[in-house]
């Protein structure tokens, strides 16, 4: 992936609380550039052999595509569930000017 290319990186959470705290760590540290950080929602899903219907909190960040594997990494460490909800979806068009706006707020990775 280029460092221009950005994405959307969704995080599920039973704690919406937590999940705020999460999100403004992750922007403090310019992984990401915002967090739509939405506090109720409803996930149905099986875990474990059984249907769960759990009440959860949901963020999409807006992030360059590079920056993805560290803000898996640091979900896989501080997250509390065993197996986080960590995905990314990729941005093909979208106003110019925030684009620019989200690499301008996120870290350039090591090269």
């Amino acid at each position: 992936m280029s460092d221009g290319e950005v994405c959307e990186v969704i995080i599920t959470a039973d704690d919406a609380d937590w999940l705020a705290d999460f999100t403004r760590k992750l922007v403090e540290e310019r992984l990401a550039a915002c967090g739509q950080n939405i506090a109720s929602i409803r996930s149905i899903y099986r875990w474990k052999g059984k249907v769960q219907d759990e009440p959860e909190a949901r963020v999409a960040l807006h992030t360059r595509c590079n920056l993805v594997q560290k803000i898996v990494d640091r979900a896989n460490r501080d997250h509390p569930y065993e197996v986080p909800c960590v995905i990314a979806l990729p941005v093909k068009y979208g106003n110019t000017e925030y684009i620019n706006w989200v690499l301008a707020e996120t870290a350039e990775v090591d090269r």
